[in-house]
């Protein structure tokens, strides 16, 4: 076993004894006050179901990059899945469906696998959505057409072309890290994560202040300090499984929290725009793919052009 696959196997130890501690927590909390309590059952479903995802991951993360790589892809199908089907389409968007569902989101995870990050990095917000706009038009409806294009391109640009961008950190040359990309991969994942799950327990230990209830009535200004400021300083404590220093390693995790709320007010807005309240219910406690992808969608470009233009 060469040391990456080492410090990976350690880093989901790690998570693995952090949710058999959160698990024994909610037990107890669920023993102490009784099986009425509406809040503990939340969270224990929820970490029953962390259970289930990290061991997804982790097995996608020991068979390597092409692994991680399809994981996205697949990971990306659901998602766009989960987004287009709360967009009003009609028979008149196929071929632009079956443009971005069979040949746009296959073909930005080949680009990536094949290391292209020129091409891969401008296929979808040039290319594709110029096609897809293109075969939109030649069907000859109007009705709606601005709507129903900007809806697909932007269902198109946070599941696939921003989720795309994790998997994307496996193939930047940074110096003096090589063979060790999985664990920025894992780095990333990890960060945002916590702090939404922080956010979370704090909102609901000490939670009075809304931030905008309109968009998201559980979030709090206390689970946001709360949850932002410990998983930064978790992520500057993981500095040794970066290529970043302490300080450079908590600013990281810092911007990558802030991107990672922001990107759910943004997609809370999306849901209360469609009425609804998850983009599924795929995950028990978690409702879709995209309730948990939501800050990874806004987090993973920007992390990556950061760790690209100061670290490659």
């Amino acid at each position: 076993m060469s040391s990456h696959q080492i410090d990976i196997l350690l880093l989901f130890l790690g998570i693995g004894i952090f949710l058999a501690i959160a698990s024994t927590v909610g037990w107890l909390l669920k023993w102490h006050l009784g099986s009425s309590n509406s809040v503990i059952d939340n969270l224990n479903t929820r970490i029953n179901a962390w259970w289930v995802m990290v061991a997804v991951i982790s097995i996608a993360f020991f068979l390597g990059k092409f692994a991680v790589i399809f994981l996205f892809f697949i990971l990306s199908i659901i998602a766009l899945r989960e987004f287009l089907t709360i967009t009003p389409v009609n028979h008149y968007d196929s071929y632009a469906l079956m443009f971005a569902y069979f040949i746009v989101l296959p073909l930005q995870y080949i680009l990536v696998a094949m290391s292209w990050y020129g091409l891969f990095c401008v296929f979808i917000p040039v290319y594709g959505f110029l096609l897809l706009a293109i075969l939109a038009a030649i069907t000859g409806s109007t009705n709606n057409f601005l709507e129903r294009t900007a809806k697909v391109q932007w269902g198109l640009m946070i599941t696939v072309y921003n989720i795309s961008f994790v998997p994307a950190l496996l193939i930047l040359p940074i110096d003096n890290y090589q063979d060790r990309n999985l664990l920025l991969t894992a780095f990333l994942l990890l960060i945002i994560e916590l702090s939404d799950t922080f956010q979370y327990v704090f909102g609901k230990l000490f939670g009075k202040h809304k931030i905008i209830p309109n968009l998201s009535p559980s979030k709090t200004v206390e689970g946001f300090i709360g949850g932002t400021l410990l998983a930064s300083l978790i992520g500057a404590c993981l500095f040794k499984i970066t290529p970043f220093s302490f300080v450079q390693a908590g600013l990281i995790s810092l911007m990558v929290t802030l991107l990672g709320f922001l990107g759910g007010l943004v997609m809370s807005a999306i849901k209360r725009d469609r009425g609804i309240k998850d983009w599924g219910n795929l995950i028990s406690g978690h409702g879709g793919m995209l309730d948990r992808l939501d800050s990874v969608c806004f987090a993973a470009p920007i992390f990556f052009h950061v760790v690209r233009y100061f670290w490659v």
